[in-house]
């Protein structure tokens, strides 16, 4: 294990979200409101599922998140594919984490079950990435299963999400 840190507060997170992290150019997460945890509660280049390295991030859920107020009126529910994304999220930092160049992008995911909804009664939700392989060459990829469980209920599901890190094009450099 190596000596990075393995504990994120939200003012961490921030500060990954304006590139201040992993320096200029690398991975960074959103920021609010599209930023979905307030936490990463646990992360590790070892162990997890696969025991290729593993994050477990929070989000404390208020009853006056930004979603709950349009989606939808008169029955508030956290869209599916916001939780999804909190995934691709993750799997960019534990990429940046690892120390890895390059601005993080979602690239896809094998296959994605809901069973339940993140309504406005749920008070914590907890997520999971367990990586199955992360390529370390020219191409910078990681592969790895997630899931979300809701006030210690698993709902959601994702299998083989995929997230790359890219060095900035001379058009987006000079952006």
């Amino acid at each position: 294990m190596s000596e990075r840190r393995s504990t994120f507060e939200f003012e961490d997170l921030l500060a990954c979200g304006r590139g201040e992290l992993f320096g200029p150019g690398n991975a960074q997460l959103p920021l609010p409101p599209m930023l979905m945890f307030d936490r990463i509660a646990e992360i590790a280049d070892e162990g997890g599922q696969n025991g290729k390295g593993f994050l477990r991030a929070e989000l404390a859920v208020k009853s006056d998140l930004w979603f709950f107020g349009c989606h939808f009126k008169g029955d508030p529910v956290m869209p599916g594919c916001l939780g999804l994304d909190a995934l691709w999220q993750l799997c960019g930092f534990f990429l940046g984490w690892l120390g890895l160049p390059g601005r993080g992008r979602a690239l896809g995911v094998g296959e994605v079950k809901f069973a339940d909804q993140v309504v406005p009664t749920v008070k914590r939700v907890v997520y999971g990435v367990d990586f199955r392989r992360v390529f370390k060459t020219k191409l910078i990829l990681g592969i790895a299963d997630g899931w979300l469980e809701a006030d210690g209920h698993r709902i959601y599901e994702a299998r083989e999400l995929r997230v790359g890190l890219f060095q900035p094009t001379p058009t987006q450099a000079a952006a």
